[in-house]
């Protein structure tokens, strides 16, 4: 346990990804416990929230909108209490997946190829894209497109979620993640679908998406894939920990999809599966990324 006794551990929130964040919040509570802190689940549904008395730092576990954007760093840090995670800053660009290309092709990072569109706007690209809103996570409002048919509701319910969409060319071939945990790189995790797409349901709903880990690799593929999940995490400028999604081409090409500032802790979620493959226990790694709260 580091110099944080009285944890409160936020979770639920009001984003699209609640329940899970529910689920994410009363894991990382008990495993908390388990390590020796003393801990309080705080539900919240509002972004005015206030934490009991005696709270010494936050274990932030708020998936989405408000958890992910800063949202929530930024209350804290005027309630003036240390929360593990990333900054307002660096959450709120990695959040949000157009600032996100944008910085990391600044420092040539490989991203999919994309273009943003708002309502009325033709697209340029040819199918096969991968239809997101910019500002939602758990692949909420994402889809495939690969007939023109599915274009025009893919994009409809994408636009449900935000004014603008992003838009990216789909890369064909291997899904894989790396976790970053207090400067230390985690194994390569492969995600395999049934469907060969990581959505929603293939994430909390169904049991036949299988994770590989360590991912079935050469040393040179895995170490390559975690050193740009180490330069992504620095050239986002996030802090503490942190998960990077990767997609392979079948010439093993790496591009990199996203950064989750806030993984998630279900009985499903890969960071946990790649902390334990590293020999991490679930309570040990709460307790570490505990102990790299600050304001």
């Amino acid at each position: 346990m580091g110099k944080f006794k009285n944890i409160a551990v936020l979770k639920g929130g009001f984003s699209a990804e609640r329940e899970v964040s529910l689920a994410s919040g009363e894991a990382v509570a008990a495993g908390l416990r388990m390590a020796g802190y003393s801990v309080v689940e705080v539900d919240v549904i509002s972004p005015e929230f206030d934490l009991p008395e005696g709270v010494e730092a936050v274990f932030i576990a708020l998936h989405g909108t408000f958890g992910e954007d800063g949202g929530a760093q930024a209350r804290l840090e005027e309630l003036g209490l240390p929360y593990a995670g990333s900054g307002v800053e660096a959450s709120r660009i990695a959040f949000d997946k157009i600032l996100t290309e944008r910085c990391l092709r600044n420092v040539d990072i490989p991203v999919p190829e994309s273009e943003t569109l708002r309502k009325g706007e033709i697209r340029s690209l040819p199918l096969p894209l991968a239809v997101k809103p910019p500002r939602e996570g758990s692949s909420v409002g994402c889809h495939l497109v690969f007939e023109e048919k599915d274009w025009i509701p893919a994009l409809t319910d994408a636009f449900q979620h935000d004014d603008a969409v992003l838009v990216q060319q789909f890369i064909p071939g291997r899904e894989f993640t790396v976790g970053v945990v207090d400067g230390d790189l985690l194994p390569v995790v492969e995600i395999v679908t049934a469907t060969g797409w990581y959505d929603y349901a293939a994430k909390y709903e169904v049991d036949s998406t299988l994770y590989v880990v360590p991912a079935e690799l050469d040393a040179e593929q895995a170490d390559e894939m975690q050193q740009m999940a180490l330069k992504t995490f620095e050239a986002l400028d996030c802090c503490g920990f942190g998960r990077v999604d990767f997609r392979m081409t079948p010439a093993g090409e790496l591009f990199v999809l996203e950064l989750n500032t806030i993984p998630g802790f279900t009985t499903h979620s890969l960071l946990p599966k790649a902390a334990a493959a590293a020999g991490i226990d679930f309570p040990a790694l709460c307790d570490r990324i505990m102990r790299t709260a600050s304001l």
